[in-house]
């Protein structure tokens, strides 16, 4: 049979370390084989982020935008000792942060459930998918180490030269200094993706923050999340038979542990990307989560979780076997095939994405996995795969359907 046609490229934005590896291996075995891959490729290893002092990571948003489907390798946000390995010009800020700005998109994390693998939280009976607002906060700060004694001070000039000015903190030495910020445009967009996301999967909706405590930029999320529920979406809420609230973010850690599951929780930029983690992890693996990055503009941007897997990264450069989890890489492409399958009216793009994703779940169920999986499931006698092995299990799963 032929290979499926594209009508429209997907814009790739390949990445880092293990996760780079993993993206060929999942290419040359699961999907050129099948699909005639239509691409628009930007490179955002960190080595080319460096060498084009990130222009690549801002080309990719815009192409994004251009083309409305993006799917993204996990890439490096670099640290110190990131500078000196990589000899970086500069410490770039994340990747993600810089795509998530220029799309201005709310995260949807959601873990992928298996049979053989069930939750640490043992009544969690459905998915909790998390929407993790897309900009600002830490992702898009401002840094200063205060290299001794002095008074910080935070001040807006308005356009017409007035000024407001806050004392921060009179420091006695030395110390840090980090400023963040948002826009209600921002927040907004950020509510409305929340609130039609829920209704669009029938599922209740809960937001938290810390307002008592950050009594202006956290109590702002929640006034806007209100506002706009009480005129635009509370009505509809009724009539789909589902619940929206607001809550402390102490408050939610502790009643999502008693919960069954099953609804969608949105947080802030740095709260959804800790709480995306905990939630995986307490479903087996940070490996078994999606993610996809929503614009109000109807932009959708596909990636793993999680990171790089730099361990594993260094094994593999010594030539060591590794048996590194590929699932959330599989399953970001599949969700870039699929979006593209519906928005370019292709359904065989669409069935092969559900076929893709049908065999990878069947192949864990089978008992062939990774490592990381054979060290929590429930199955019995199961066969521990390394990390192409596993890849390949996958396709001979999917040439049985």
């Amino acid at each position: 049979m032929g290979k499926i046609q594209m009508k429209t490229p997907l814009v790739e934005m390949d990445g880092d370390e293990m996760t780079r590896i993993l993206w060929q291996m999942i290419k040359e075995e699961l999907l050129l084989p099948f699909i005639d891959l239509k691409t628009e490729y930007y490179d955002l290893g960190l080595e080319y982020r460096n060498k084009t002092d990130d222009q690549v990571t801002i080309d990719s948003a815009e192409a994004t935008k251009k083309y409305g489907v993006a799917v993204k390798c996990a890439t490096i946000t670099p640290n110190a000792a990131r500078m000196t390995e990589y000899n970086l010009k500069e410490m770039w800020k994340s990747p993600n942060g810089t795509i998530r700005a220029a799309l201005d998109g709310t995260v949807f994390r959601a873990p992928i459930q298996v049979k053989g693998i069930e939750p640490c939280v043992k009544n969690w009976e459905k998915p909790i998918t998390l929407a993790r607002h897309a900009y600002g906060d830490v992702y898009k700060n401002t840094e200063i180490k205060v290299p001794g004694a002095g008074k910080a001070e935070l001040v807006f000039t308005a356009e017409d030269g007035t000024e407001i000015r806050e004392t921060i903190h009179e420091f006695d030495g030395p110390g840090i200094l980090q400023g963040i910020h948002n826009t209600d445009r921002s927040i907004t967009s950020f509510a409305r993706a929340c609130f039609s996301y829920a209704l669009d999967t029938k599922q209740d909706l809960w937001f938290a923050t810390k307002d008592t405590i950050s009594k202006k930029y956290d109590h702002n999320f929640k006034d806007i999340f209100q506002d706009i529920f009480e005129k635009d979406y509370k009505s509809k809420f009724e009539a789909a038979g589902l619940e929206y609230f607001y809550t402390l973010i102490d408050d939610a850690v502790a009643r999502v542990m008693k919960t069954k599951g099953g609804f969608i929780w949105a947080c802030k930029n740095y709260d959804g990307d800790v709480m995306s983690d905990m939630v995986s992890s307490a479903c087996g693996s940070l490996a078994m989560m999606t993610s996809v990055l929503v614009s109000p503009d109807g932009v959708y941007e596909y990636e793993a979780a999680h990171g790089t897997v730099q361990r594993h990264y260094y094994k593999h450069l010594e030539g060591e076997e590794t048996s590194t989890n590929s699932v959330a890489t599989i399953f970001a492409w599949t969700g870039a095939l699929r979006k593209r399958g519906e928005l370019d009216e292709i359904p065989e793009l669409m069935e092969f994405a559900d076929k893709l994703e049908k065999a990878t779940l069947k192949t864990i169920e089978d008992g062939k996995m990774t490592k990381d999986l054979a060290l929590i499931t429930s199955l019995e006698d199961v066969t521990v795969l390394n990390s192409q092995e596993f890849i390949r299990a996958v396709r001979e799963t999917m040439e049985t359907f």
